[in-house]
């Protein structure tokens, strides 16, 4: 929702019905911090990115598809790059991986983290540096961690008092010393949705700070001596905007390293802050950059190393969604349109929940625009959704399109970089979109549409 004039919306309108909003005075206006940089309108009003048209990407690799603005990934990043000069910047596998994307991510010296067998696969197919991939998950199997050694895996992030026994055996087994750092759970509360928050205490991830769990998992992998301890890890959530969360995280985090330094006399070197960062979905969301997160981070981390007598160990990093989720937008086609007895109007276009699920999922809010084309129509009050035979099948719940959108249009909706195609299902047997890369004008298919034919050879019945 509120994908055009900034300020001409306020707030989540959720329940409150469609006629507590205020149309924008431009329909067809852009917000920029909602697009990929390279996206804009045309002279005759159709978007464009990087200077190719969408009507000429949608002719090509037809809808739903989506869009990656290749030049906004690689600035993103370079701009995490130059406000952490001395930090290892993680890309987040799990928003979006390819090989195209892990390419990118290492052509800009990024490094990365994965959270499946899968995802290390791909990482490691597309040449990405081992000793650059940190290891993520709460239950790795035996069969992912021997992949993840046999590779040379940087660092694996421990999770439970199992997997240090499970990591152990497997190291002293091949004679390796395989860098580790311990998942604290800090009980921080982030402001976020309850199911992307990660540091407070009743979830899966992690060990218990307040409870002790966090320290006698340090003390076991020190005293096994078979694991090389590299330092504590912390994240607190995701879509995060307040930075007052890692500021708490981050001293109680550095406690935990001045009494394991007290207790065995090792100043572990390492600390990584995790991240989480927000991006602009809407109008509503204000993002820090990375220059205003650098400059609060390092304040934090100096200080709460001063009041510890620590020194300031080496950082890493996690940004999120903050480097792929904006840009990327998903190019959809309006199927119908359908006033409801005056209630609301539904905008139905060819994709949906399967493409995008956290609108249902986690009630997340998103913009849209017409994109084929401009439009001197009266705003229209409209609520996208898609084709799924699910009520809750929404895109966006409430944007002002204009009053003559009809079945053929192209709407565009952009933020759909991050957990989309990542969490994509084949709900109601439809098959996954493609992502389109596209840079200098020219589009080349990253990952390829899904086809009738590969779900049926799953099915082997």
């Amino acid at each position: 929702m509120r994908a055009h004039e900034a300020g001409a919306m306020h707030g989540d309108i959720g329940d409150r019905g469609p006629g507590w909003l205020r149309p924008p005075a431009d329909v067809n206006a852009l917000v920029p911090q909602l697009w990929p940089r390279q996206v804009e309108r045309g002279v005759d009003g159709a978007l464009t990115v990087a200077g190719l048209d969408v009507r000429e990407l949608a002719a090509g690799y037809g809808t739903p598809a989506y869009v990656l603005d290749e030049d906004d990934l690689r600035s993103r990043a370079r701009d995490f790059r130059a406000a952490f000069p001395d930090v290892d910047v993680y890309y987040a596998g799990k928003a979006f991986l390819c090989r195209a994307v892990v390419r990118m991510i290492a052509e800009e010296g990024l490094h990365l983290d994965v959270c499946s067998g899968g995802e290390l696969a791909t990482a490691l197919s597309a040449g990405m540096p081992a000793e650059r991939i940190g290891f993520h998950g709460n239950n790795k199997s035996v069969a992912e961690l021997t992949r993840a050694l046999d590779a040379g895996v940087g660092r694996i992030i421990l999770d439970s008092f199992t997997e240090i026994d499970r990591l152990t055996a497997l190291a002293r087994e091949r004679g390796v010393r395989p860098g580790v750092l311990i998942r604290v759970t800090v009980g921080v509360e982030a402001h976020t949705h309850e199911f992307i928050a990660t540091a407070h205490e009743d979830q899966k991830f992690g060990f218990s700070l307040a409870g002790g769990a966090a320290a006698a998992a340090a003390f076991t992998v020190l005293d096994e001596g078979v694991l090389d301890l590299r330092g504590l890890h912390s994240h607190i959530g995701s879509q995060i905007f307040d930075t007052s969360g890692f500021e708490v995280s981050a001293r109680r985090v550095l406690a935990l390293q001045a009494q394991i330094r007290d207790a065995r006399g090792v100043e572990l070197p390492e600390l990584d802050l995790g991240g989480g960062f927000g991006i602009a979905y809407t109008t509503q969301d204000d993002p820090a950059t990375p220059d205003e997160l650098a400059k609060r981070l390092r304040k934090i981390v100096d200080s709460e190393c001063a009041a510890e007598n620590l020194a300031v160990p080496h950082l890493s990093i996690e940004p999120g969604r903050a480097i792929v989720g904006p840009a990327v937008f998903t190019l959809y086609t309006v199927g119908t349109v359908k006033d409801v007895d005056g209630l609301r109007t539904y905008v139905s276009v060819d994709g949906g929940m399967s493409d995008n699920i956290r609108t249902a999922l986690y009630d997340a809010s998103y913009s849209a625009t017409l994109a084929d084309r401009a439009s001197t129509a009266e705003p229209l009050l409209a609520r996208v959704v898609g084709k799924h035979c699910e009520s809750g099948d929404i895109v966006v719940k409430d944007e002002f399109l204009p009053a003559d959108v009809q079945p053929g249009d192209l709407v565009a909706v952009p933020g759909t970089g991050a957990y989309c195609r990542s969490m994509a299902s084949n709900y109601n047997h439809v098959p996954r979109p493609p992502v389109v890369a596209v840079r200098d004008g020219r589009a080349r298919l990253i990952v390829r549409r899904e086809t009738e034919e590969d779900l049926l050879a799953l099915d082997v019945g």
